[in-house]
């Protein structure tokens, strides 16, 4: 069932948001050359801790990390390490949570190492590009089939492709909650759109085939032609005023 929330629900999950926002902020601080996984996670862990919240990923269905971090083929859902050594021309997502009073965050960034290649720095801007594209489908009234069809429309007329396997989703005082949020879809079809609904939209975008395969540790998630892959994400309320982005900090980010 959907947990429509209210204005001071939405409030609340305002903070959770905020300090999610801003811990991707310090994660990009950190991002460069030489520095491990493992590090990068724990910068994320001891920022959201420090103010006040708790990573909201640390411990969910077992997951050993505070952040998932995931390099260049890898999807989404990799286990920060400290052998995994970050080097020029990397991409790297890192999709965080905070929880605040009992309320969730949650975001994800692809953020390059140094110079990336020309199709790695287009692969970004396009996933970015597409996550705008189907917010701005999100209006009482439309359907969720909507939003998914803007994302797929947008990243297949840039050559690439979106992850099916995966998807977006509702979230509030958990980090899952219904309904699934697709990033593909046909316009017209699937859940009605409606104030109070917050989402955590989240497009994962390939460079080859949408196809992924999970790895041997029971969490990374590879493309399976093992090229390049992006994730941009953030938690947005629809409210009788419009939609409010909680995540996003930076505008340009």
């Amino acid at each position: 069932m959907i947990q429509l929330k209210n204005a001071a629900q939405i409030k609340a999950m305002r903070e959770a948001g905020r300090i999610t926002g801003e811990a991707l902020l310090v994660a990009r601080e950190h991002v460069r050359e030489g520095v491990s996984t493992y590090e990068l996670d724990q910068v994320i862990r001891h920022y959201i801790e420090k103010s006040g919240a708790k990573p909201s990923f640390l411990g969910l269905y077992g997951f050993p990390g505070s952040a998932c971090i995931s390099v260049n083929d890898e999807v989404i859902h990799g286990i920060p390490s400290k052998k995994q050594i970050l080097r020029e021309g990397d991409i790297v997502k890192v999709d965080l949570g905070a929880c605040y009073k009992g309320y969730h965050g949650d975001s994800a960034r692809t953020i390059p190492v140094g110079k990336v290649s020309d199709e790695a720095a287009k692969l970004i801007e396009v996933t970015r590009d597409s996550f705008f594209a189907g917010v701005g489908q999100l209006k009482a009234g439309n359907r969720l089939g909507d939003v998914g069809s803007a994302i797929d429309t947008l990243v297949r007329e840039n050559g690439f492709s979106t992850v099916r396997k995966y998807i977006g989703h509702g979230i509030g005082k958990e980090v899952h909650e219904a309904p699934d949020v697709p990033n593909y879809g046909t316009p017209g079809r699937g859940v009605r759109i409606c104030s109070g609904m917050v989402l955590a939209i989240e497009p994962m975008v390939n460079a080859g085939t949408f196809e992924v395969r999970e790895l041997a540790d029971g969490w990374t998630v590879v493309t399976a032609d093992r090229k390049l892959s992006a994730h941009y994400e953030n938690t947005v309320a629809l409210t009788d005023e419009g939609v409010l982005n909680l995540t996003l900090i930076d505008p340009a980010f």
